[in-house]
């Protein structure tokens, strides 16, 4: 939670007032980024760290999704003995970076893309972020740290401009929107709300080995004998 806008690599800035009360009050996302080279694959990769967590009255949460609002799959969860803080480290080619601010039922929100940047040939290349979208004085009356908490992960702040119109997300990062708005509303959290979503539909996906198939249809064959009375 940088007040330099450098550090933070284009995403919320905050007041001085904000950075003391989330540091009061324990809750330690982090934003920033680093560019790292991958040896054997000889190719620059972005790195980063869902974080983040919510009390009943503030929640702030980052989140990391694929180049045009994918899940990704993180490279390893981090334990901690505190909770609201370090969950998981996502590493992809592009991040696109999904972070949250709430305050009671007002939420502000920012998602940026960052990936490398060639400056000359045989030189480190630059981390370049691009601005998707940036809101402030979003609204949702759900209390999803509370009694409205069966309905976390389904549902989205709403953004207005002045006049009233409401003002749409980036095609395809909806789902990644509604993971961090129940990050900002996940008391004492201690686990990703996004990224590990992938791991899991890729186990759930994955066919059966040929042996479990073949037992099954004999577990099937000897269920059928026994309604038969065989």
């Amino acid at each position: 939670m940088e007040s330099d806008r450098r550090l933070n690599r284009w995403g919320l800035t905050f007041t001085p007032t904000v950075i003391n009360r989330l540091r009061k009050l324990a809750i330690y996302g982090q934003p920033q980024l680093s560019l790292e080279h991958q040896g054997r694959a000889k190719r620059y990769v972005v790195r980063g760290v869902e974080s983040g967590g919510a009390t009943e009255d503030v929640g702030y949460y980052v989140s990391f999704a694929g180049e045009n609002g994918e899940a990704l799959p993180w490279l390893q969860t981090l334990d901690s003995l505190t909770v609201n803080g370090p969950h998981a480290v996502v590493i992809a080619p592009v991040l696109t970076r999904i972070e949250m601010l709430r305050v009671a039922r007002t939420y502000e929100l920012c998602i940026t893309r960052h990936k490398p940047v060639a400056v000359e040939t045989r030189q480190r290349p630059k981390l370049e972020a691009k601005e998707l979208f940036r809101a402030k004085h979003g609204y949702l009356a759900l209390e999803l740290w509370g009694k409205d908490k069966e309905l976390s992960g389904c549902v989205r702040p709403q953004f207005f401009t002045r006049s009233g119109e409401e003002v749409e997300l980036p095609s395809g990062f909806d789902e990644a929107v509604k993971a961090a708005t129940r990050g900002v509303n996940c008391l004492a959290c201690s686990h990703p709300h996004f990224s590990r979503l992938v791991a899991q539909q890729q186990q759930e996906q994955q066919p059966p080995p040929a042996h479990e198939e073949e037992q099954e249809s004999t577990m099937s064959a000897d269920v059928a004998s026994l309604a038969q009375g065989v």
